[in-house]
């Protein structure tokens, strides 16, 4: 369940930060949490480019509280400036954590090494962390995420990804003729590319079994949908939140002759997600 420290915490109360953008708060992210003391926080910049956890979310991967700071507004500070910044919003601060690729200041001039100096107390780096050889970047996440590939960028989080939206109204057809879809509107979060995917679907904080479509729907009105059938279970005019993790990909979007073809692969659809959730119980 999603914890909103940051309107709890007094800031005074702070002794150690992790300073980053922490889109995605990833494997690489948690290993400079790791580094906090109890007292801990973390220091979330926001470039306008978070887009694998929108601000709203992060909080709910992390035990400390997230305070979020705009990019544009402190950018222009040089070292000095910012470090003073950072001990007038934590008082009793003594200990910052950064990773090895941390820059700040104007047109990005201090690196992490720069806080060395710069700051009068313990400045932890956290190295480069890797997966299978390959670094750990939210970079490469949003590419995974955008290729498909959602094991691999899993791998990189260290959790499913997850996207949330409000419930809207299909075109009916799943109902009548296909099966019984929940319809969904998604802002903020990077979009999986366009196919059939094996899912987790959460309603009021209850998890189910699912299959996802994300993509146009060419073979009849061709508009854009995100579309989740729950496996097993009637989910009838459902009103609220939707949350939606992905586990793996079934296959691409694709134009079918008929109607009938097209059911005929949702049910192959269906069946497939139902035995990938029987052999992994």
């Amino acid at each position: 369940m999603k914890k909103n420290y940051s309107t709890l915490v007094n800031k005074k109360e702070i002794t150690s930060i992790a300073i980053g953008g922490f889109d995605g708060m990833h494997i690489a992210h948690q290993k400079l949490f790791e580094k906090l003391d109890k007292n801990g926080a973390v220091v979330a910049i926001e470039s306008g480019y978070t887009n694998i956890t929108p601000k709203s979310f992060r909080q709910e991967y992390t035990n400390f509280p997230v305070y979020y700071y705009i990019l544009e507004n402190i950018r222009h500070l040089d070292g000095e400036s910012f470090v003073k910044l950072l001990k007038e919003e934590f008082p009793n601060l003594k200990k910052i954590v950064v990773g090895f690729d941390f820059y700040f200041g104007k047109n990005r001039k201090y690196s992490a090494q720069n806080l060395l100096g710069l700051f009068k107390g313990e400045v932890v780096i956290i190295d480069e962390i890797c997966n299978n050889n390959v670094a750990i970047h939210s970079r490469y996440i949003r590419e995974f995420i955008k290729e498909g590939n959602i094991k691999k960028a899993n791998c990189f989080l260290g959790r499913e990804y997850k996207i949330a939206g409000a419930q809207v109204k299909g075109q009916g057809l799943g109902k009548t003729d296909f099966v019984p879809t929940i319809n969904l509107i998604v802002e903020d979060f990077l979009l999986p590319n366009e196919g059939v995917y094996i899912t987790k679907t959460i309603l009021k904080d209850e998890e189910f079994n699912s299959i996802t479509f994300l993509g146009h729907r060419v073979t009849t009105d061709g508009s854009y949908a995100i579309e989740t059938h729950i496996l097993n279970k009637n989910i009838e005019d459902f009103k609220g939140k939707v949350e939606i993790k992905f586990i793996d990909k079934l296959r691409e979007n694709k134009k079918f002759n008929s109607f009938e073809e097209l059911k005929n692969q949702i049910n192959k659809d269906i069946a497939q997600a139902e035995n990938y959730f029987n052999t992994n119980k």
